[in-house]
């Protein structure tokens, strides 16, 4: 399942830069999660990122993006397979 980040955001940037994904932009009022980039940080971590540094806790589930562990680990191929330059 993508994360969301709900409307209690301060707009700190804490989240951006921990997202191994880039999967966390920048808009107004709050920032945005791209539920085709995040991952919820499985393969990576033990848990989200995001979720770990946020102050207020507003980081939550996305229940319109509802995937299993393999799924996101499906995903999380996919996103590094397009970064690297050899495929």
């Amino acid at each position: 399942m993508a994360l969301m980040i709900g409307p209690e955001c301060m707009s700190c940037g804490l989240c951006i830069e921990e997202c191994p994904n880039d999967a966390i932009l920048e808009s107004i009022p709050i920032y945005v999660i791209d539920p085709e980039l995040c991952t919820e940080c499985v393969g990576s971590f033990n848990e989200p990122q995001c979720v770990m540094v946020c102050p207020l806790d507003v980081i939550i589930p996305n229940p319109d993006y509802a995937e299993s562990q393999e799924q996101l680990l499906e995903k999380e191929k996919r996103i590094l397979g397009s970064r690297d330059p050899d495929q």
